[in-house]
């Protein structure tokens, strides 16, 4: 596998090189540029019940698949937001869970399923109940709304989380909403008001900037007029 994702620093996209005969898949028109060599269409993986629980998680009913059929080749994909993009190397062993628009693409050996969460999760961290879930062996693609950081949480280690600043977690970790403050008055007059607690081992990936307060801001814009 060959990739490097360009222009990390700004507004990145991910170059892939493909031998004959590879493809991998990628949200619903990710493609930027490719070669001719390269052919791109569109499918539905797992069957229609799955696409339809991918749509109750925020992602798009199809997949893009790009194949190299007529000989090795490039492309170039990335997403629809300014943000990061980071590669995830899976190995088998563990899976990713993902937040909604946060999956951007996957080599084959990636399979890309929904989870169902508690209703205490699914009501207030902003997911809903379904959420993606990324297992099995190869590169997966994540995308955000602003840089990704990583952190990554020792066995019994905890740290609290803004549920807005979410890209995605291992699978086995705990985690739980509650107030971020002792009391609601204080959690609310904070703006924060409910986050999500983790509990390690594992990592967590979080964007360093909010979609909702983005959205909330460009509002404000509009009422001041």
């Amino acid at each position: 596998m060959k990739y490097e994702i360009l222009h990390q620093e700004a507004f990145p996209m991910v170059r892939y090189h493909l031998e004959k005969g590879e493809r991998i898949k990628a949200e619903s028109d990710a493609m930027i540029a490719m070669s001719a060599t390269i052919d791109v269409t569109g499918g539905v993986e797992g069957g229609i019940m799955k696409g339809l629980t991918r749509m109750l998680s925020g992602e798009k009913f199809f997949f893009q698949y790009l194949t190299a059929q007529r000989g090795p080749g490039e492309v170039f994909f990335g997403h629809a937001v300014p943000g990061g993009i980071i590669d995830v190397e899976l190995d088998g062993t563990y899976g990713m869970v993902i937040q909604k628009n946060g999956f951007l693409a996957s080599t084959e050996g990636v399979e890309i399923d929904t989870k169902v969460q508690n209703l205490m999760q699914g009501i207030f961290s902003k997911e809903g109940f379904f959420v993606l879930k990324a297992r099995g062996k190869g590169i997966l693609f994540l995308s955000s709304y602003g840089a990704i950081h990583p952190i990554t949480l020792e066995q019994g280690e905890e740290i609290i989380i803004d549920n807005g600043h979410l890209v995605a977690w291992t699978e086995d970790m705990d985690y739980h909403i509650e107030k971020a403050s002792n009391g609601w008055a204080n959690s609310i007059m904070s703006g924060e008001c409910l986050v999500c607690r983790f509990k390690g081992p594992g990592t967590i990936l979080i964007q360093t900037r909010n979609p909702g307060s983005f959205s909330s801001w460009i509002g404000s814009l509009g009422t001041a007029k």
